[in-house]
């Protein structure tokens, strides 16, 4: 069975709160915690494309949210850039 859900996911907090050539990456870990907290899967994929929308304007500045459309199959979501 295939579960499919858009989330906005905000990034402010780990702007805020990470030194800056850390920020991107915790980013990163923040979409992934994020999405299995509210999937409730153990493994998160990030597509290509909502990793190089984290990363376009470099490690020191990530963007403040991102919306991220996720879809579970079994036990793994996988997130990709909503439109």
């Amino acid at each position: 069975m295939m579960e499919e859900r858009i989330y906005t996911i905000p990034l402010r907090d780990v702007i805020n709160k990470s030194v800056r050539n850390k920020r991107a990456p915790r980013a990163i870990k923040k979409i992934k915690q994020f999405l299995k907290r509210h999937m409730k899967a153990d493994i998160v994929k990030i597509d290509n494309e909502l990793n190089e929308k984290i990363w376009e304007r470099g490690i020191q500045k990530p963007p403040a949210r991102v919306r991220v459309k996720a879809v579970k199959e079994g036990n793994v979501v996988i997130a990709t850039l909503a439109e």
